[in-house]
């Protein structure tokens, strides 16, 4: 009995279609996927991984200024949550069929509006979203192409093709911190808007990054309108000091030093000490910390600088021996040891 020959079986046998199949079964050229975030933007590349299998690649199974899919299969696709830049050019958010055209010296990288096709076969100029030229570079060898994140930074990456040996590389930039500012504007408007602690992380992010301080100080009002703390009051105090607004700052810092706890009193005078290069504020702020809290460890702690400050290096090893019987926490045990062993030879912990 002949059974009858379907037009999927024909055409297939026949050569007229790619290595395609009605069922999943393995694929010569295998699917991955690589991801990277850079600030808040996603990036992603899907791709097929075709073998080099001893074939040559370069001008051989890849012809030089051709189209090519920059893999196997369907298309090669990279997507991006926001807008980028690719080489200095601006690229809209999406996702992309990802094609190339190889040169022995340059290569052009397309990004297709079309990203849906199988391979490079029915590719179409005019749906061209952004093309650059980039320099190939020679790599180790790669019998599978890959796709890596390669030169990673906050706001950066280079994406880069390996196979056979060479290496294309394409660099990404996103405007990280704007993009930030936006997602928090509109983070901000679901229910994290009802907590003091959402506002204040955004405001702090605006302090930090230096960035929009205005919307930074309206964040700060914010948090403070949900519920006034040390935290958030201090956080204003900051941004206004960023503003260069220091007589509108100033009140606010003592206010909110009026409502610290020891831990807050005593690390402000470490900020002070540390990071603002203040050291006479610093050691006022430790006194007012040991007559607050005389019995807390940190008041110890806080006794401790301002003996090692005036060389009475006996009462500050004492002061932090009662550090740790006020129960010092297990993870600053440690360094209160070294404290210690600094001061026992003559060493002020201060500096």
């Amino acid at each position: 009995m002949r059974f009858p020959l379907t037009f999927a079986s024909f055409v297939c046998s026949a050569g007229l279609l790619p290595a395609q199949t009605l069922l999943t079964l393995p694929e010569g050229s295998q699917r991955a996927s690589v991801a990277q975030r850079l600030g808040t933007t996603d990036i992603g590349v899907t791709y097929h991984r075709p073998l080099v299998n001893d074939r040559k690649v370069w001008g051989g199974i890849v012809p030089y200024g051709q189209v090519w899919r920059a893999g196997a299969n369907e298309n090669t696709t990279i997507s991006f949550s926001d807008p980028v830049s690719v080489e200095g050019q601006p690229l809209a958010k999406g996702t992309y069929g990802l094609h190339m055209i190889p040169g022995t010296d340059s290569w052009t990288v397309i990004f297709s509006k079309n990203s849906t096709s199988w391979g490079s076969f029915s590719y179409k100029q005019e749906e061209d979203a952004l093309r650059v030229t980039v320099k190939p570079q020679s790599s180790e060898m790669h019998e599978a192409l890959v796709y890596d994140f390669d030169d990673v930074k906050p706001d950066s990456a280079a994406v880069t093709l390996r196979w056979e040996k060479l290496a294309v590389p394409f660099h990404v930039a996103v405007d990280s911190k704007q993009l930030t500012m936006q997602s928090l504007r509109d983070q901000l408007r679901g229910g994290m808007q009802y907590t003091w602690e959402a506002w204040a992380e955004a405001a702090n992010y605006s302090l930090a990054n230096k960035v929009d301080l205005e919307q930074g100080l309206k964040w700060a009002d914010d948090s403070i309108n949900q519920e006034e703390r040390y935290d958030n009051i201090m956080l204003k105090a900051q941004l206004l000091d960023a503003l260069n607004r220091a007589s509108d700052s100033e009140p606010l810092k003592q206010r909110a030093l009026g409502m610290a706890n020891a831990t807050q009193l005593y690390f402000y005078g470490r900020n002070l000490q540390l990071v603002q290069k203040k050291p006479d504020e610093a050691l006022a702020m430790f006194r007012r910390t040991a007559q607050q809290f005389p019995n807390h460890w940190l008041g110890h702690m806080a006794s401790a600088r301002l003996n090692s400050a005036s060389g009475d290096y006996a009462k500050a090893i004492a002061e932090m021996k009662l550090a740790l019987e006020a129960g010092a926490p297990s993870q600053q045990q440690p360094g209160i040891a070294a404290y210690i062993k600094r001061l026992e030879a003559g060493q002020d912990i201060n500096r």
